[in-house]
């Protein structure tokens, strides 16, 4: 499958099997993620996998309920990952500041998306989660309060009987132009 193929058949997977996924396929989706690139090299990000039943049970029932619970079919994955931020190299966070930009949260989006481009070759699914308890899942995982958690990730063997999220996309002639707006 070439990449762009791959590209357009990852969705967003809200129904998963309770097979559990195997810690080699996480380690390679991981590898993916640490081959990302990041504003001056920074790699400004740590990756917590709970693949403990009982913990990522705890962990979902605290971070996707109340007004969180939008997010709770989470809780049919059997693997939650937590993409942290950590600081970015001294040059990145300057030149940050000069552009009112967050290289952070860029850096944090292309290596989530190298998992879960990683799992989808793997025959995983995913879902990206940004609305959820943070400060439960800091509670529960033992992450100093002065980190910030953007990410989770649902993973696990997608259930197709609940079938993937359609969602349409813009063509490209609404999204792109050559040499002017």
């Amino acid at each position: 499958m070439t990449l762009l193929e791959l590209i357009k058949h990852r969705k967003s997977i809200r129904g998963f099997t309770n097979r559990p996924v195997e810690r080699e396929k996480i380690m390679m989706c991981l590898e993916a993620a640490r081959l990302a690139p990041s504003a001056c090299n920074s790699q400004p990000w740590k990756f917590i996998v709970v693949d403990d039943k009982k913990l990522k049970n705890k962990l979902c029932k605290a971070a996707l309920s109340g007004i969180y619970s939008m997010n709770s079919f989470c809780k049919t994955a059997p693997v939650i990952v937590a993409a942290i931020s950590e600081k970015s190299k001294f040059l990145a966070r300057i030149g940050g500041m000069f552009r009112g930009t967050k290289y952070y949260l860029i850096d944090i989006g292309v290596t989530c998306e190298h998992f879960v481009l990683e799992a989808e070759e793997l025959g995983l699914g995913t879902c990206w989660i940004g609305w959820f308890n943070e400060e439960a899942v800091k509670s529960i995982l033992n992450v100093p309060k002065n980190k910030k958690i953007d990410i989770l990730i649902a993973l696990g063997y997608p259930d197709w009987e609940k079938g993937p999220s359609e969602h349409s996309r813009e063509p490209l002639d609404k999204i792109a132009s050559f040499n002017s707006y």
